[in-house]
Formats: C-alpha cells, structure tokens, sequence
C-alpha cells in the first residue's frame, strides 16, 4: 500500500482527474499526498528584444510571477484535500523538462508512488507536444499510475 503519494498537475481538466483519483486513494489508505507543479524557466531575453526596447522582465519578476501561477495551479488540487481531511504539502519547481522535475520531487520528499494523467495524444501531437508521463514512465523506477 502506498503511503506517500505524489500528484503532479498543470491545472488541467485532464490532470484533475490523476488528482481526483489520487486524493480518493489518499484517503481510503490513510497516506499523505505532495501537490506538484512545473512551469517553463526563466526565458533569456534576446538581443533583438532588448535591442528594440521591449519590456523585458528580470529574473526576479518571471519568478514572482510563477510562483502566483503555481499557488493557483496547486490550489485547485489542495481544496480537494482539504476538504476530504487528507495530509498534504505542495511544492513547484521552474523547469523546462517537467518530467525531470516530477522525478526529482518524488525522490526528494520519499514518495512512493507517483499519480498523473495523461492527455493521451497520439502521432503528430505525441510528437509535437511531447509526453510528460511517457518521460515519468520512461526515466522513474517510483511506481506510477496514469489516468486517462
């Protein structure tokens, strides 16, 4: 039985569901549950932007403004928490590679499993977009359940 859940989200309707799912099992098995999120990292300014005196955001203002963006994110995820009385704590990081992220979160807090969803894009968007959970899947040895 798992004890330490994590459960990362974007925010999404499709990520609600891993939290859902996450948090139901949270509580029929007495574990706590780590909220996460990722967001992109700072973007270098580039020399054509400063050049044409674009507003350009420092380093301090992008990660102000991320972590209000992932407060929001978690804080969907946390209400259900709440409400159903389950332990939790949230945490986010800044990288481009969510999924590296993710692992290193897990790890970090000693979860034993990890709950996501996936968005379930096949071919071209597979491609495109990229697969966060095919990475997590790919690259954790952390039990992970995907909901779809």
């Amino acid at each position: 039985m798992y004890r330490h859940i994590l459960i990362p989200t974007d925010g999404t309707v499709t990520a609600a569901k891993a939290v859902a799912a996450g948090t139901e099992y949270a509580r029929e098995a007495g574990a706590k549950v780590l909220f996460f999120t990722a967001l992109p990292e700072y973007p270098i300014p580039r020399e054509s932007e400063v050049m044409a005196h674009h507003a350009v955001k420092s380093v301090y203002e992008y990660e102000e403004e991320a972590a209000v963006k992932a407060r929001a994110i978690l804080d969907k995820a946390t209400a259900r928490a709440k409400a159903e009385n389950i332990e939790f704590e949230t945490e986010f990081a800044l990288c481009d590679r969510p999924y590296e992220a993710i692992i290193s979160a897990a790890k970090k807090h000693g979860c034993d499993a990890i709950f996501m969803s996936s968005h379930g894009r096949s071919g071209v968007p597979a491609l495109w977009y990229g697969s966060q959970t095919h990475e997590v899947l790919a690259r954790s040895d952390i039990p992970t359940l995907v909901y779809r």
